[in-house]
């Protein structure tokens, strides 16, 4: 490890990237196997690890050992000789996570009526306390509040084998960073943020990381890893919404937004790119910066006003949504009620299967209970993909042919998928509102 800092400040080593040493074969778990568990479970096989991927899900761990991934960033092509070398393996069974060097925790972290549930963590370590001998590390990667690590994470680990964190096993929090979809900054090249209980925690995590990525961001402590995590997704919910909210006044005043945006985007400092949607999704955003107000107002008394005004903004999208198609099918001599609505996108964003907190889903609902005749297209996410909606689950799966955008009295663009022909769908539709911005012609109206 590098010589401290002055001040006592663990250096940064993100001057130049990590060159790799050669892979020293252990024995990993990665606890999850969603977008994140499994992408990074993969990654530490291919890089000479043994690998266990635990999940819960029955029907997960099914596909993963007869090779079928569900998960985008990872192909079947790329699984199938790593379970064929016994590189990496998918378990439900926890006597499979016995005898691990580093066990990796991956679980989701919803909110629950509001509040931060972690009991898919709670439930993790318990498992790999079972487990747990002298000399292994465990990493918390799951998005959380300040604290966790040591006030949650290290209590359960320590009760339940009996071993000191620090002393006899060691322990540290790695914010995920994963992309659902982004073909740019993949698991290996992104730079990581590592961190650690005390200085040996910190120097094994990231001798971990440093065999699987080629750049890593050392911290002084967990809970600044965990700020970290929450202020990336906190600064992108809340540009987010102030866009959204221009884009709603824009209109009204009969102002081009996007135009206005892609303007000041030209200029070369002070300014970074967002643009409008139909509303945020995945778990980053709707879930993340709620856990940071959460965290404010258990220990200082008071929520962050910003995070609390781009929930309302983000959250209320698909109401805004909803009610330019009822404009817009108005102007046309027709009501929702009755009308036969085509959604292209139920994913969350372009290009992925992730359906997790979409924003299809409200607007679904939405035209559903005003009495829409509601169809929906999407080449990722098919019936074989889990739904995060019981109401996506409802409505009744199409494929954007001629025939039904052809058919429908309103098409509405959520995720613009490169998957669809987008020149057929301005081409063969009445009306489109384009919540993307990727249409053009006299039928299209964008959001």
């Amino acid at each position: 490890m590098s010589p401290a800092a002055p001040g006592g400040a663990v250096p940064r080593d993100t001057a130049t990237p990590t060159p790799k040493p050669r892979p020293v074969r252990g024995r990993a778990v990665v606890v999850g196997q969603g977008y994140v568990g499994l992408s990074l479970a993969v990654r530490a096989a291919e890089s000479g690890y043994q690998v266990v991927g635990y999940d819960v899900d029955k029907e997960r761990v099914s596909r993963l050992v007869a090779g079928d991934s569900y998960v985008e960033d990872v192909s079947d092509a790329q699984l199938l000789p790593l379970l064929a070398s016994g590189a990496y393996r998918a378990s439900r069974d926890p006597a499979d996570c016995d005898g691990f060097d580093i066990a990796l925790i991956t679980v989701p972290t919803p909110l629950k009526d509001g509040l931060p549930d972690l009991s898919h963590i709670v439930e993790s370590a318990r498992m790999l306390g079972e487990h747990l001998r002298t000399g292994t590390t465990v990493v918390l990667e799951s998005t959380t509040y300040p604290g966790t690590t040591e006030e949650l994470v290290a209590p359960l680990l320590e009760q339940v084998s009996g071993l000191v964190a620090g002393r006899d096993f060691q322990l540290g929090y790695s914010p995920e960073r994963i992309d659902p979809g982004n073909t740019r900054w993949r698991l290996d090249n992104t730079p990581k943020v590592v961190s650690g209980v005390n200085t040996v925690s910190l120097e094994r995590v990231t001798d971990f990381y440093r065999s699987i990525v080629d750049t890593t961001v050392q911290v002084r402590s967990c809970r600044t890893a965990e700020m970290a995590k929450l202020l990336e997704n906190t600064f992108r919910h809340v540009n987010i919404a102030l866009v959204n909210e221009l884009a709603t006044f824009a209109h009204d005043l009969d102002v081009d937004v996007w135009e206005a945006i892609d303007a000041a985007a030209t200029k070369p400092h002070g300014f970074l790119r967002f643009v409008p949607g139909p509303g945020v999704g995945g778990h980053c955003l709707p879930i993340d910066p709620s856990y940071l107000s959460w965290w404010a107002e258990r220990t200082a008394g008071r929520t962050l006003r910003f995070v609390e005004l781009a929930n309302d903004v983000n959250g209320h999208m698909p109401d805004y949504v909803v009610r330019r198609l009822t404009d817009g099918l108005r102007q046309r001599g027709k009501t929702v009620e009755g009308s036969r609505v085509l959604l292209l996108g139920l994913a969350y964003k372009a290009n992925t299967s992730d359906a997790r907190e979409t924003p299809a889903a409200r607007v679904a609902e939405l035209l559903l209970a005003l009495g829409a005749d509601v169809r929906a297209a999407d080449p990722h996410v098919t019936r074989s993909v889990p739904s995060a909606s019981g109401v996506l689950d409802a409505v009744l799966r199409v494929t954007a042919g001629e025939q039904e955008l052809s058919a429908a009295d309103a098409v509405v663009l959520l995720a613009d998928h490169d998957a669809f022909d987008f020149g057929l769908i301005a081409g063969s539709s009445a009306y489109v509102l384009d919540c993307r911005r990727r249409l053009g012609g006299d039928n299209i109206d964008v959001l």
